[in-house]
């Protein structure tokens, strides 16, 4: 089985890559956001699941462990939801979103993903509830504040924050990363007026 690829990026088409590794070239399928940040004749490292049947090997290529995991776990936890389906998903979202999506149970989110179709986007998000947190990388602190949010239990001065933002015009989804992101720097006595300053620097890199 192989689980990595490292060499240098031979062809880019419009649903895989060429990975050159000593002479040899491997074909990798891939997610849309994946062949994005590719180069060709540039040296590149793939996370690969590879997927043996009668007929064939075909291999899967992603730039994250945890992009892996997400492809592996959409497959094996959902009905319907195959290789192909499950490329869409993650072409569409990043991991952090997606974590976002399921954690929030936010169908239609995941439902904007071409070939996903709204009852295959609601299974997603409930069969994947109860894994989401363990999936979520960089997300989870993010997951945290929107679900305190929603309860109506984020601290006086988070829920400040991102009111403030939000009355600048970025939709609460993006002023609840922002301040999240301000949290992990100011820690988490940080006063309204701190976050908000912080969170405007996030938005503005």
């Amino acid at each position: 089985m192989i689980g990595k690829l490292k060499g240098l990026v031979d062809e880019i088409g419009e649903d895989h890559c060429i990975i050159d590794v000593g002479g040899v070239g491997y074909v990798a399928y891939c997610p849309v956001r994946t062949l994005s940040g590719l180069e060709e004749g540039t040296a590149t490292t793939l996370f690969i699941e590879t997927y043996v049947r009668e007929d064939m090997i075909r291999l899967y290529g992603f730039r994250s462990a945890l992009e892996r995991e997400w492809f592996r776990l959409l497959q094996n936890n959902v009905q319907g939801v195959g290789a192909k389906v499950a490329l869409s998903v993650l072409s569409t979202l990043s991991a952090p979103e997606l974590a976002n999506a399921i954690a929030l149970k936010d169908a239609a989110t995941v439902a904007r993903a071409p070939g996903v179709g709204k009852k295959v986007a609601e299974r997603i998000v409930t069969e994947l509830k109860s894994k989401a947190p363990a999936y979520a990388g960089e997300a989870s602190g993010t997951i945290g504040l929107k679900q305190e949010l929603g309860e109506g239990a984020a601290p006086t001065p988070v829920a400040d924050a991102v009111s403030a933002l939000a009355n600048l015009g970025y939709s609460r989804d993006i002023a609840a990363n922002a301040v999240a992101a301000a949290l992990k720097s100011a820690g988490e006595g940080a006063d309204a007026g701190t976050l908000i300053r912080l969170g405007l620097k996030e938005l503005a890199r």
